[in-house]
């Protein structure tokens, strides 16, 4: 059996300002000496500042830390002395953000990088150059300012599987089974408000994925109903969907309805994501109307269909063994 041991409470987008090192000073100095009436200019040049570097990290899954941090600096060049000694340069600062950020220049809507794979630097501002010293023969120079930018992050989950369906179908009921985490769960529509994540280990072996379930879709969510598009973009880059599918139809739903209508949601969207693999699984089946209404959905749907019971916690073994087959192993 496998276990979730992470959940992370998960932000996606943030904004950040940073702020590359200055380039230290030149200095302006002469040789000194009881002997020597005009000594020779010695004076070093200044270091370079630091840049500002954003790099993509696998083990971190959401935004959240740069809703308390949002400006960061690199370290200044040091000054030019004399002697000819140059000033060390200043410290990067490295930025660590979630393997899926999409960086974007805030000032001008443009991309800057889409940091989609493990430990993919980029360099946002460059440090300062350092002034050069008097040594050359001519006056000291000031070092030049650093770059300083104001960034967006939009993060779009590289998460290995989704879970997808219609409000109630019982995903948060079924990441609450598989998982220490505590969503909010009732008999009410959009009682998810933001996707969850959790880290699946599996016991019997050193595998493990990151799942992601995002609030219900309903029709329309393709263009912003219920805001599926911000929730349908992180799903784009998942290695296979988990579509839960309310088979006892409790609220009065058709089970099969709720099945086409979420794959041409998926399709509206985008057609990678339609065409990505899905493991089909009925929910609620401890309740006596899923075993009919199943009868009537394999009629229609010719797929292999995982039956699972979300809330008594039956089926979810086998299910979870059969995600894990089909994630591939080098992945990142």
């Amino acid at each position: 059996m496998a276990v979730i041991c992470e959940l992370f409470m998960f932000i996606d987008t943030a904004k950040i300002k940073v702020k590359a090192g200055d380039g230290g000073n030149g200095c302006q100095s002469f040789f000194r000496d009881t002997r020597v009436e005009h000594g020779k200019a010695n004076g070093g040049d200044g270091g370079d500042g630091g840049d500002v570097i954003l790099r993509a990290d696998k083990n971190i899954y959401t935004l959240l830390d740069f809703q308390f941090q949002r400006h960061f600096k690199a370290e200044s060049g040091k000054h030019g002395s004399s002697s000819n000694k140059t000033g060390s340069r200043g410290a990067d600062c490295m930025i660590r953000v979630p393997l899926g950020t999409v960086v974007t220049d805030s000032a001008t809507e443009c991309l800057v990088r889409d940091l989609n794979v493990h430990a993919l630097e980029v360099v946002v501002a460059k440090g300062g150059q350092g002034g050069s010293g008097n040594s050359r023969n001519r006056d000291a120079e000031y070092g030049t300012a650093g770059e300083e930018r104001e960034f967006l992050f939009n993060l779009k989950l590289i998460a290995d599987v989704g879970i997808v369906g219609f409000p109630n179908a019982g995903k948060s009921t079924f990441i609450s089974k598989i998982s220490n985490a505590t969503p909010k769960i009732a008999s009410y529509p959009f009682t998810t408000k933001a996707p969850n994540l959790g880290v699946v280990r599996m016991e019997d072996s050193d595998s493990e994925f990151i799942i992601a379930d995002i609030p219900g879709l309903i029709e329309g969510a393709h263009k912003g109903k219920g805001l599926g598009d911000r929730f349908l973009k992180h799903v784009e880059r998942t290695q296979i969907l988990i579509h839960l599918i309310d088979m006892a139809g409790v609220d009065g739903r058709d089970p099969y309805h709720d099945y086409a209508a979420i794959n041409k949601e998926l399709n509206e969207f985008s057609e990678a994501l339609a065409k990505k693999k899905q493991i089909l699984v009925a929910n609620k089946m401890d309740l006596a109307a899923a075993k009919k209404n199943l009868k009537e959905f394999k009629k229609r749907v010719r797929k292999k269909i995982f039956e699972v019971s979300a809330l008594c916690g039956e089926g979810l073994e086998v299910l979870l063994e059969e995600i894990s087959e089909n994630i591939p192993e080098d992945r990142y």
